[in-house]
Order: structure tokens, then sequence, then C-alpha cells
């Protein structure tokens, strides 16, 4: 296969995958890494990818690339709702008396569906949901069998959510039984990120006090690496996505003994 030929066929790889690995390029054509770096360099040259540790992702693709509420709401809808559903279930049969949602497009999802639903408790009791999200806790201050507690601070315009250090303090003072969180990228060593700090301190928060940690993540995030960690893959017990993830994420995922759910 000629360079041309080779490079084309990479740019096309990540146009569609969202993200190359160079190791696997190498296997993938057969020839060396420094021939896979030239590769990546004429193409980055060429404004068609852009060059990351180990790789390479598109062009537009940044670790402080942040979609606004609107806008993420719009973005892989049945995928989404796939995930929501089979969240929803894990959630009705968990028992939980107090749920944290996070804020995000995907755990709107799950708010909706729990929104049609009565989830009085067992024994009579409303379900406890806890979030920062207002245009989440909008949708849940009149549910059926639902106490809401809305946590506070400086609300973020793009993702109507609290974030900073007040909101992050509020959740150091809880132990929910279990919390659904988002992610803007998933990745087997970075872990799970968002581009924003402010942000990245509320879910680290979240993930630390609660007993069980539910995250909703489609398969287009797996991979990828925005610009704050918030949680180490340790710190998660259940993935729920839409596709299987990828021998690299999968056998870091089972040896940090978290569980997956494909919706």
């Amino acid at each position: 296969m000629f360079a041309t030929e080779r490079q084309a066929e990479i740019a096309e790889l990540v146009a569609t995958s969202r993200r190359v690995n160079g190791a696997e390029l190498a296997r993938r054509f057969d020839v060396t890494m420094e021939t896979v770096r030239r590769d990546l360099a004429a193409l980055e040259a060429a404004g068609r990818l852009r060059r990351v540790h180990g790789g390479a992702v598109p062009v537009e693709q940044t670790t402080v690339d942040e979609k606004a509420i609107h806008s993420r709401q719009h973005l892989n809808t049945p995928e989404k709702r796939r995930i929501a559903e089979a969240a929803f279930s894990l959630l009705r049969t968990s028992g939980a008396g107090a749920v944290v949602l996070d804020a995000g497009s995907t755990v709107e999802a799950l708010a909706d569906l729990i929104v049609r639903s009565d989830s009085t408790l067992p024994d009579g009791q409303e379900q406890l949901i806890i979030t920062h999200a207002l245009h989440i806790a909008a949708k849940l201050a009149d549910a059926t069998g639902i106490g809401l507690e809305l946590v506070g601070g400086r609300v973020r315009k793009l993702t109507w959510a609290a974030a900073g250090g007040r909101a992050a303090e509020h959740y150091s003072r809880l132990r929910p039984d279990v919390a659904f969180i988002g992610c803007n990228g998933l990745h087997p060593e970075f872990g799970l990120s968002t581009p924003d700090p402010i942000e990245a301190v509320v879910k680290s928060a979240i993930v630390q006090t609660s007993r069980r940690v539910v995250l909703l993540c489609d398969a287009a995030k797996f991979g990828q690496e925005t610009l704050m960690r918030f949680a180490s893959l340790e710190e998660i017990d259940t993935l729920v996505t839409d596709r299987a993830p990828g021998p690299e994420l999968a056998a870091a995922l089972e040896a940090a003994d978290v569980e997956v759910v494909l919706a």
C-alpha cells in the first residue's frame, strides 16, 4: 500500500472512530511505529487530524470542547434513550432511598422516565432525588413519589448546573445510596473526565460520597480524554452504555471490577 492510500484510510478511521491508536495502526497496516508517526504528522500538517498521546483525534475535538445543554439534548438521542431505560431498570430494582442525578442529557433522559412513573418506595416513603442540575430539578419538582433536594452554588449557563466548591461541599456531607453520573470522556487509563474544572469538583464529590456509582456513557465517548479527570475506573461500580467497549477499555473495566450493562 502506498503512503497516500494508507494516510487516506487513517484519516477516514479518525473521522468514523473519533480516535485512533498508533500501535493499532501499526498492526493494521503492518508498518513500524515510525511510519505511523510520519503518517500522522503528514495528516496533521494537512489539517486532517490532531495528534494526541498514543494516536490521533479529529481536528475539531479538543480537551476543552463542551456543548451547551440545548445541543447535547439532540445528540445520540436513540442511544441516550436506551441507556436511560436500562438505568431506570437498575434504579427500580435497587430499592435506593436516596439517589443523586448528575447533570447531562442522558441523566436528564433518566429523569424523564422517573417523572412518568410513581417512585414511591415499598414502605410508602418518597424516594429522595438529589441534584445540582436546574433542568432536572424542574422536571422532578412535582413528580409522584419523589422528594427533591436541590444542591446550590454558582450555576453554569452552559449546563444549567451548580458547580464549584459550594455544590461539592454539599455533596460531601451526604451518603446517597446510588448516583447516576455522566462524563465527556471514558478512557482506559485516564478514567472519567470532563472539560470544566469546577464541574469536575462536583462530579468528584458525588463519586466519593455515593455508596454505588452508575456511569451513563454512550460509546461515542469511549477512548476520549477531556481536560479534567474526576474519577478512576476503580471508583465506579456500573457502566451503562449502548455498545460493547473495545478490547483495551473492556480489559481495563474488567480489571477495575466494573459491571457493564448494554442497553
